[in-house]
C-alpha cells in the first residue's frame, strides 16, 4: 500500500517538474553580418545555405519547439548604399517584419542615407536599436524579463541583459555584465564563448546559418548552463511564401533599375563578341560552345537574376565596362562567358592582328570564381575543361 501511495505521488510530481524545467529554458535566435545577402548565389552547392525565405520558413515550421524564443539580429545587415542596396534595405526590413524580429540592431555601416533608412524603420514597424539614443528594448518573453540594447552600458540589473554589437569578438570580451553578447563583426565562432558569466556569439556571415543559443536559467533568472547549435538553411529547408515575395518583388524592381537605363545609346566599345572571334577561330569556337561558360547567362535567366548587376558580372562578357554586356535586350551578342572574359577585348587585335591577346593565368579566374562562389576551385583541374 505504502509502494502505491509513494508511485501516485511520484507520478503526479513529475509532469509538474518537466513543466518547470520547460519554462526556464530560453532560445536566442540570432543572425548579423547578413551584409545585403538576401539569398545564397547558387554557384556552388557547397555555398548553397542560407536566405531570408529560407530563415522565416524555419523558424515559422518550428515555432513550437522553439518556444520561448527571443529572435535579433545584431546588424552590418545592409548592403552599400547603392540603388541596389536601397532595394535589399528595403527587402531586408520587410522580412523582418514578416519574421517578427524583437529586436534588430543597426550598426554605424547600416545606417547610410540615415533618413531613407528611418522612413523604412517607420514603415515596417521594427524594433530598432542603436548604439545611441535608442539603445534598449524590454520586454517579458514567458516567465522572463528580457533587457536588449546596444549599448555596452545598458544593461539592467534583475534582467536576461543581451547586447547586440558590431564590435570585434575580442573587443566584446571586455564587456561586463551581460549575460549574451551577439556580435555582427563577420568573425565566424563554431561554438560560443564564455567570458567570466558571459556567453559571446557571433552572427554567422551573410546568413547562411541561424544561430540558436539555449538558456538554462535558475529560479532566479540567471544562466545555469547552455547549449548551442547552427541551423543550416539548405534547399531542404521550405520557403516563407510572404518573404518569397518580398523577394521576388525586390528581383523584379532591380530589374526596373535595368531597364531604365536600357534605351540609352552605348559607345562601340572594345569588345566584338564571340562570333567576331569565330571568323578566323572557328574550332576554338565549337570548343567553347561545348563547354558551362557558353551555357552561364541561361543559368541566370532559369532562375529569374539575368537583370541583376550582381549576378550579371560573373556570367556575361565584359559586364561594368564600356562597350561590354549591359542586357539582353541591348548587348545580347556580349551574354555568356566568351573569349574576351579570358583573353581580353578584342577590338585592337581585331584591326591589328599581330597585336596579340592576354593569355589566361590564374588571377583570370579567380575574378569570378572566388572562394565564396567557387570553393572547388582548383586552376590546373578547371583550365583541362576549357583547353581549347
Amino acid at each position: 500500500m505504502f509502494k502505491a501511495v509513494v508511485l501516485v505521488f511520484l507520478l503526479a510530481f513529475l509532469p509538474a517538474c518537466a513543466a518547470d524545467s520547460q519554462d526556464m529554458v530560453l532560445n536566442i535566435l540570432y543572425t548579423g553580418a547578413i551584409r545585403g545577402e538576401l539569398e545564397p548565389c547558387g554557384c556552388s552547392p557547397k555555398t548553397e545555405s542560407g536566405g531570408l525565405a529560407r530563415l522565416s520558413g524555419y523558424i515559422s515550421a518550428n515555432q513550437e519547439g522553439l518556444k520561448p524564443y527571443v529572435l535579433v539580429d545584431a546588424g552590418n545587415s545592409m548592403d552599400e548604399d547603392t540603388p541596389q542596396g536601397r532595394l535589399k534595405a528595403d527587402a531586408l526590413l520587410r522580412s523582418f517584419n514578416i519574421m517578427g524580429y524583437d529586436a534588430v540592431a543597426l550598426s554605424s555601416r547600416d545606417l547610410f542615407a540615415e533618413g531613407f533608412v528611418a522612413t523604412l524603420i517607420e514603415d515596417y514597424g521594427i524594433p530598432l536599436i542603436t548604439d545611441g539614443s535608442e539603445s534598449s528594448i524590454s520586454f517579458e518573453r514567458a516567465h522572463f524579463r528580457v533587457n536588449i540594447s546596444a549599448d555596452p552600458k545598458g544593461y539592467r540589473k534583475g534582467m536576461l541583459n543581451i547586447l547586440l554589437t558590431d564590435r570585434s569578438v575580442s573587443e566584446a570580451t571586455a564587456f561586463k555584465g551581460w549575460d549574451v553578447i551577439v556580435t555582427s563583426s563577420g568573425e565566424t565562432i563554431e561554438e560560443p564563448l564564455r567570458e567570466g558569466k558571459t556567453v559571446i556569439v557571433s552572427g554567422y556571415p551573410k546568413g547562411e546559418k541561424l544561430g540558436i543559443l539555449s538558456l538554462q536559467l535558475d529560479k532566479d533568472g540567471k544562466v545555469s548552463g547552455v547549449t548551442h547549435r547552427w541551423q543550416e538553411l539548405k534547399k531542404d529547408v521550405a520557403e516563407d511564401t510572404d518573404v518569397r515575395g518580398v523577394l521576388n518583388e525586390y528581383d523584379a524592381k532591380v530589374a526596373e533599375l535595368l531597364k531604365e537605363e536600357e534605351g540609352k545609346v552605348r559607345s562601340n566599345g572594345s569588345y566584338i563578341g564571340a562570333l567576331i572571334c569565330a571568323r578566323c577561330h572557328q574550332p576554338f569556337m565549337e570548343g567553347w560552345q561545348s563547354s558551362r561558360h557558353a551555357k552561364a547567362f541561361n543559368s541566370l535567366e532559369e532562375v529569374g537574376k539575368s537583370m541583376d548587376p550582381e549576378c550579371i558580372k560573373c556570367h556575361s562578357t565584359g559586364h561594368g565596362e564600356e562597350g561590354g554586356f549591359y542586357s539582353a535586350v541591348s548587348t545580347p551578342e556580349l551574354a555568356n562567358v566568351q573569349c574576351e572574359v579570358c583573353h581580353g577585348p578584342g577590338r585592337e587585335h581585331l584591326t591589328d592582328y599581330d597585336m596579340p591577346m592576354k593569355p589566361v593565368g590564374k588571377s583570370t579566374c579567380l575574378g569570378c570564381h572566388t572562394e565564396e562562389q567557387s570553393p572547388e576551385f582548383d586552376f590546373g583541374h578547371y583550365l583541362e575543361k576549357i583547353k581549347h
